[in-house]
């Protein structure tokens, strides 16, 4: 049995939607860097939303961030209340991330934003759109900010494109 940290995040599933926290967990710890999927703890019995054998509670971690997945039904669903911010480094790092977090029933919102399969709101953010928006000039950072509000997922080339004035 692994000893789990202080303080982690606790993400409610529903098992009826793409299999819930163990299926979720696995697919991060697939796609994202520093992330694992650890102890895997099954129900003893029935419970609201599952069986008997289910995962209950799925430790695992994203981006080295301790995180619990609990199982625990339909009437609580996440949202853009809480979101991972992913930052990036490149165009192909951006796009990778956000077109496996949209895939299979996830969806696109504005702004770098997109939410996953399960619900889990995402902001994927490019390290130039962040830099933009702290430029030390205001004509700067309003142009990047005013592109950033057109996109729906973050183009690196037209950030840097606005931050220079060059849109």
């Amino acid at each position: 049995m692994t000893t789990r940290p202080k303080a982690l995040i606790c993400l409610w599933y529903d098992t009826a939607v793409h299999g819930g926290a163990e299926s979720a967990a696995r697919f991060y710890a697939d796609l994202f860097p520093d992330s694992h999927v650890g102890e895997v703890s099954r129900a003893p019995g029935d419970f609201p939303g599952g069986r008997a054998g289910d995962a209950l509670v799925v430790d695992f971690t994203v981006l080295g961030i301790a995180c619990m997945g609990l199982n625990g039904g339909a009437h609580a669903q996440h949202s853009d209340a809480f979101s991972f911010q992913v930052a990036t480094d490149s165009q192909a790092e951006t796009d990778r991330y956000w077109d496996a977090l949209i895939a299979d029933g996830g969806r696109a919102l504005a702004c770098g934003w997109c939410v996953d399969r399960w619900g889990l709101r995402w902001q994927i953010t490019p390290r130039a759109l962040s830099e933009g928006m702290s430029d030390p000039d205001p004509a700067a950072r309003a142009r990047v900010f005013a592109a950033m509000q057109t996109m729906v997922r973050i183009d690196i080339a037209a950030i840097e494109a606005a931050r220079r004035g060059e849109l």
